[in-house]
């Protein structure tokens, strides 16, 4: 039966499910790709610049990777939905590759422009597919531990990579593009070896499970609830962190006399931020299968919320560090479980691809969205009001999922949830005999 596990003796506590292993295929592509991501993160802007590109023409080659994925989600969960979630996901994988190698031989700023927001189309793609495979894959009493575990490897690969593209920039800009091309096909490589048998087995069966209806997930208040933090996480995470912090310590912090300079400020508070944001998911992620996933992701919430609402105001580079560390750390808390909950709503009865796209279109146009309207805040008001501003949005997430019903619901009233105790059917009565005479 789907999530049993093997039970001690008392009955209500039982041995944790280990993580599947295509599910651990899915986690190390993940991370081969956050690292070959992190990589060309912060070669990309100086490639651009290379091209004689303004300030503006460099912004928006970083924008149309995220318009382009904002654009094509409803697609890709179309696409995953027909097809599959793994063929849809190396397509994706390998058309992100290709815009790597065409970005590396690129001559002029359009083709540059051009094919990064291609690799926008092909991010979305596997991106909405993976989301899929864990609500369908995962079992329900671990589903916030492999949600952890996935966002886990991108954050590590996502800490990596910038130190090895730093690394490799002195051997040109186009360098870091061919290796994460390479790297790319890779993953897409590990899916296609590893997951054969899987593959093979799904296409002997042809996935009949019904879509779940857009509208039908809509009707759900803890469907809304999850579109309104993933937005306000988006906005927060995706967006104002690496746009409008690393410029906040470069304004604020530079000439101070700390040990630390500006720049190297801004650095060490995304890799803070990083940390804070792993240390909570590993514990979020567990506690979200036995305790519900509402509790965690309202805290991670206003956690978020509180730290992000003052870091603007800061001018002593100890406490905007630390407030990194408390973000990051809120972050974290609701990642994992705020994801498991869309997959507590779709079940593994029903194909995923339009509501887990859904769901990545309103992070992403939060991503979009929060640096432009918290850069013209910081243009009229300065950075505090951006960051009170970006503050209220997550607390605003933490009031919609307040008055949202819990996923991860018991087994019976009063009982353990799935997380703690998988669901037994009572063993049918037998008939009783007719009576005689």
């Amino acid at each position: 039966m789907e999530g049993m596990a093997r039970t001690r003796n008392t009955g209500q506590e039982r041995d944790p499910l280990p993580i599947p292993r295509e599910i651990k295929v899915l986690i190390a592509a993940a991370f081969v790709i956050a690292i070959g991501f992190g990589i060309i993160a912060p070669v990309l802007p100086q490639y651009a610049q290379s091209f004689n590109a303004s300030a503006t023409a460099v912004s928006a080659v970083v924008s149309a990777f995220g318009l382009t994925r904002l654009l094509f989600a409803p697609f890709s969960g179309r696409i995953t939905s027909r097809f599959g979630e793994t063929p849809a996901y190396m397509a994706g994988v390998l058309i992100v590759s290709l815009s790597m190698f065409l970005i590396a031989f690129s001559q002029e700023y359009w083709q540059l422009l051009f094919f990064r927001a291609l690799g926008g189309i092909g991010s979305t793609l596997f991106t909405v597919s993976a989301m899929a495979f864990l609500a369908r894959k995962a079992p329900p009493s671990i589903r916030g531990r492999v949600s952890g575990a996935y966002a886990s490897a991108f954050l590590i690969g996502n800490i990596a990579g910038p130190v090895v593209g730093s690394v490799l920039a002195v051997f040109g800009y186009r360098v870091p593009f061919l290796i994460y091309g390479t790297a790319l096909v890779v993953a897409a490589g590990l899916v296609f070896f590893l997951l054969r048998d899987s593959r093979l087995a799904d296409r002997g069966k042809p996935d009949t499970r019904p879509d779940m209806r857009l509208a039908e997930a809509w009707e759900r208040p803890a469907f809304r609830a999850a579109l309104t933090s993933f937005f306000a996480n988006g906005w927060a995470t995706f967006g104002v962190r690496n746009s409008l912090t690393p410029l906040l310590a470069a304004t604020a912090f530079t000439g101070t006399g700390f040990w630390l300079d500006g720049p190297q400020i801004a650095g060490a508070a995304l890799s803070l931020f990083a940390v804070g944001n792993i240390a909570a998911v590993t514990f979020s992620s567990r506690l979200s299968d036995v305790h519900g996933r509402k509790p965690l992701i309202i805290i991670g919430l206003l956690v978020a919320a509180a730290g992000t609402a003052v870091i603007g105001w800061m001018d002593n580079p100890w406490l905007f560090l630390a407030l990194c560390v408390v973000a990051g750390s809120g972050t974290g808390t609701l990642n994992a479980p705020q994801q498991a909950a869309v997959a507590d709503i779709v079940g593994q009865e029903r194909k995923a691809g339009p509501v887990m796209s859904t769901a990545q279109m309103a992070s992403d146009l939060g991503a979009i969205s929060g640096p432009l309207i918290a850069g013209l805040v910081v243009d009229t008001a300065g950075f505090g009001w951006a960051f009170l501003l970006t503050g209220g949005i997550l607390a605003v997430g933490a009031i919609s999922w307040a008055f949202a019903p819990e996923t991860n619901l018991p087994v019976a009233p009063g009982g353990p949830r799935t997380g703690a105790l998988p669901k037994v059917s009572p063993p049918e009565r037998p008939a009783a005999p007719p009576d005689a005479g």
